[in-house]
């Protein structure tokens, strides 16, 4: 991609409302465009990091068994009522009537719709297990949305839902799903534990919250630095200052963000919703539920919260918008020239390019490579023939010559 055809601009500063890091990072860095408090813009640059997100955790469940389904956002006020919460949700839930006069909300979430969906498809215990997730938009009209992507009024999430007959078998793959949590974390590049904690709003059981320790967070979490145990302070135990349980290492406090939960359901929603299967000895039973949740919006702004320096985002490996950004110091025709056809060898490599091909000042196009946080900057200049390959990260620089930039590259992503 060349930069000067790239649509969403850096810019120096935004509104001081903003008071998030993230936000103001992925703002003046030209990823996201903020339109009210809790509601953002995805430019093509905040885009392909939205999406590559979204492919890591579509591969990861996919390889637990979930199959896809995309459920609506409006949501009839009669299948709330089942559950008892369209009274519950009112504090966070955007409700409404049509011109029909008929009363809808817009999804803050979807265990009503999809045990609905469920319930219309099964009826056996042959039928079971099924696992199905959605990446979809969620709304919640939150009353503190002053933390970027963190804490959205709309925003994007994938939810799988886990249909068993049994406690035993939910707890089968309640682990599964769990260690894909791990995986997947690992994979955008976050240092993640999980903690208990309880179901909250969406179930009576309980829960496991999957945390990021960093100063952005809104969580409280009383962790063992050794063992990784912890617990959410809402419902610890014990506090800073004592023994872990598991280690004898102290405990310690810090704040964490949120990152993804997971929820045993048990018979909650089947209950009151008639979610029934005949087992085996010819008796209708309830089907015992799962519920695991990972915001990408969220995740998309606790990397940065996580990854950044004094001049900016810093992308982990496989979250970075472009594999590596190409810097044109050079106004000589022939090395224009030159600069092209790397660009164009890069490419035909199977490399993402972006190639700032502007015309502006070169300390400017510096600054605004270590705003946007590509992994690797690649330097073109008239003062030595090799090429300047810059680590985003540790801003260590090796000059080398053609073969050898675009072999380390692809090495590093495995291309």
């Amino acid at each position: 991609m060349r930069q000067s055809k790239l649509f969403g601009k850096t810019r120096k500063d935004i509104s001081q409302d903003e008071k998030s890091i993230n936000a103001d990072l992925l703002t003046r860095a030209g990823f996201v465009e903020k339109q009210m408090a809790g509601v953002y813009n995805y430019l093509p640059l905040g885009l392909k990091v939205f999406r590559k997100i979204e492919n890591i955790i579509r591969e990861e469940i996919n390889a637990i068994g979930g199959q896809e389904i995309l459920m609506p956002v409006l949501q009839t006020k009669e299948l709330w009522e089942q559950t008892g919460r369209w009274t519950e949700m009112e504090p966070i839930m955007y409700q409404f009537k049509d011109h029909h006069g008929s009363e809808i909300g817009l999804g803050t979430t979807h265990e009503e719709v999809v045990t609905d969906i469920v319930k219309k498809n099964i009826a056996s215990y042959k039928d079971l297990p099924i696992y199905l997730y959605q990446i979809q938009t969620k709304f919640r009209d939150e009353k503190r949305a002053k933390s970027g992507l963190l804490r959205g009024r709309e925003f994007g999430m994938k939810d799988l839902y886990s249909f068993h007959t049994s406690e035993a078998d939910l707890d089968v793959y309640y682990k599964k799903a769990h260690n894909a949590y791990i995986k997947i974390f690992q994979r955008l590049g976050l240092e993640s534990f999980s903690v208990e904690a309880s179901g909250g709003t969406i179930s009576k059981k309980f829960s496991h919250e999957f945390m990021v320790i960093n100063k952005a967070g809104e969580d409280l979490t009383v962790l063992c630095s050794k063992c990784l145990w912890a617990q959410n302070k809402e419902i610890a135990t014990l506090q800073a200052g004592d023994k872990c349980p598991k280690c004898d290492q102290k405990l310690k406090e810090e704040k964490t963000v949120e990152a993804g939960n997971i929820f045993n359901l048990g018979t909650e929603y089947s209950n009151k919703m008639g979610l029934k299967f005949t087992d085996q000895d010819g008796k209708q039973k309830n089907v015992v539920m799962g519920c695991y949740g990972i915001g990408l919006s969220r995740a998309m702004g606790t990397i940065v919260e996580a990854n950044y320096d004094e001049g900016g985002i810093i992308w982990t490996k496989n979250t970075t918008p472009y594999q590596v950004h190409l810097l044109s110091f050079t106004k000589n025709d022939k090395k224009q020239k030159e600069i092209v056809g790397l660009y164009e060898q890069m490419k035909t490599e199977g490399l993402d390019v972006l190639f700032d091909d502007r015309d502006i000042s070169f300390s400017k196009k510096l600054i605004d490579a270590d705003l946007i946080g590509i992994c690797w900057q690649l330097i073109v200049s008239d003062k030595q023939d090799k090429y300047e390959l810059i680590d985003r990260k540790s801003h260590k620089s090796q000059l080398l010559d053609r073969e050898t930039v675009i072999k380390t590259i692809k090495k590093f992503y495995n291309v």
